[in-house]
């Protein structure tokens, strides 16, 4: 004889919880249906915000652009066989 007694079924698997579940999908559809307009709209000047932080983490904070090339690459800029 075995003494196993027979699992409950998980919560989401009862019927309150598949309701629930129902439920929290139907509002999350009309949540992103009702908000991606305002998302949408916003997304312009996201870009915007995002240059200053582009130019910063590429290296544009350094020195500016006039540095290319004269950082310890010699006389010539690191090319091999031009003249200036």
């Amino acid at each position: 004889m075995s003494d196993e007694s027979p699992r409950a079924p998980s919560w989401f698997r009862s019927r309150s919880g598949l309701v629930l579940l129902a439920f929290l999908g139907i509002a999350v559809f009309f949540v992103i249906m009702e908000h991606t307009v305002h998302v949408l709209g916003i997304l312009p000047y996201l870009l915007l915000l995002a240059c200053p932080l582009l130019h910063w983490f590429h290296g544009g904070h350094r020195g500016g652009h006039g540095e290319h090339g004269r950082r310890g690459r010699g006389d010539n800029g690191g090319r091999e066989g031009e003249s200036r």
